[in-house]
């Protein structure tokens, strides 16, 4: 997990949350919560290995963080993972 603020200064948690299924390609994904509650889940942002995406969320830069939080909430809700 790795903590974030957004333009407005609202803290901002980015972690990985893993799709169940049979098919383990892209399984995991990323799920921005706010310090508020709210939450955005990004599918399309996915991962074979959870050790790969939380390495990738060690290392990617708060600006990028802010525009993936940006490009998820201007989505609005979260679409149903299981059809």
């Amino acid at each position: 997990m790795r903590t974030f603020p957004d333009s407005d200064g609202t803290e901002w948690t980015a972690s990985v949350r893993e799709l169940a299924g049979p098919d383990y390609k892209g399984r995991y994904f990323l799920v921005l919560t706010g310090a508020n509650g709210e939450e955005a889940e990004l599918i399309d942002v996915r991962w074979n290995a959870e050790r790969t995406a939380r390495r990738t969320l060690e290392t990617i830069g708060e600006t990028e963080l802010r525009r993936r939080l940006r490009s998820a909430v201007g989505r609005g809700p979260a679409q149903d993972l299981q059809t």
